[in-house]
């Protein structure tokens, strides 16, 4: 089933919206464009409303899927209950379920440490990846030392974004978002990069305070076919904050060409 939707951002987009079945649940998803398919995995306390800026020029190109996660956005009143250990395996479920055979895929700081541990498991499902500000590399911090990160983060986001943030933060309720991020500060993804067979962007906004880009220099190194690209005035959200630079540097990466260092 399918009905015409709109994404918001710089252009109106037309997009159909979809229902899949994974396990015993319904699944709502969205699709915009045509060519080769990419999937866009968004963060914590996040939907698929942080790509609204990119959906525009990624489907003038590609066949764009969004898809929330379970106890997020849309999905936040799912019966199954999230778990961060097991989301990499449900989404490839999601793939397998929508005929997703093998895709680009994006992800942004939760949903980049998903797809890094898809893209290390299952090889063959992923053909480019893009991480952007991607978590699951450990820090000195406690749960209580991110705060101060956390709202430097807002302060840095673009006005429009707060908005998005706070009403996804709203849905998806402290529970989730608390065990989530809990979950997400014990995880390290450091033994899964050597396993990434996919060419990788990483993408991180210079004044990000949550994940550092000098987390994305340890990234650059451990995946074997690795380029880093910093946005200059982007925060942690940087696909949302320089959008237009952040959707030319994706566009010409999945191209094919140089981006970064």
């Amino acid at each position: 089933m399918s009905y015409p939707d709109r994404i918001r951002g710089e252009a109106e987009t037309r997009t159909l919206r979809y229902e899949a079945r994974v396990g015993r649940y319904p699944i709502r998803y969205e699709v915009a464009g045509e060519g080769e398919p990419i999937v866009l995995v968004h963060g914590l306390s996040g939907s698929t409303r942080w790509w609204s800026r990119n959906v525009p020029a990624i489907a003038e190109r590609y066949r764009v899927y969004l898809v929330d996660l379970p106890g997020f956005g849309t999905m936040r009143s799912l019966r199954r209950r999230f778990v961060l250990a097991e989301a990499a395996a449900w989404l490839s479920e999601w793939m397998e379920a929508v005929g997703l055979e093998r895709a680009h895929l994006a992800g942004h700081s939760m949903g980049g440490y998903v797809s890094v541990r898809l893209a290390a498991s299952r090889p063959d499902l992923v053909r480019r990846l893009v991480l952007v500000a991607p978590a699951g590399v450990p820090t000195e911090r406690s749960m209580l030392g991110h705060l101060i990160p956390l709202l430097l983060a807002a302060r840095y986001a673009a006005p429009a974004f707060v908005p998005v943030l706070v009403r996804d933060a709203l849905r998806t309720g402290p529970t989730t978002l608390w065990r989530a991020a809990r979950d997400l500060l014990a995880e390290d993804v450091r033994g899964d990069l050597r396993n990434i067979a996919a060419p990788t962007l990483l993408v991180w906004g210079e004044n990000d305070p949550l994940i550092p880009p000098a987390v994305g220099d340890l990234l650059r190194e451990e995946i074997p076919d690795s380029r880093l690209l910093v946005l200059h005035g982007a925060g942690h959200v940087p696909m949302f904050d320089q959008f237009k630079e952040f959707d030319a540097a994706l566009l010409a990466f999945l191209a094919g060409e140089s981006v970064g260092e």
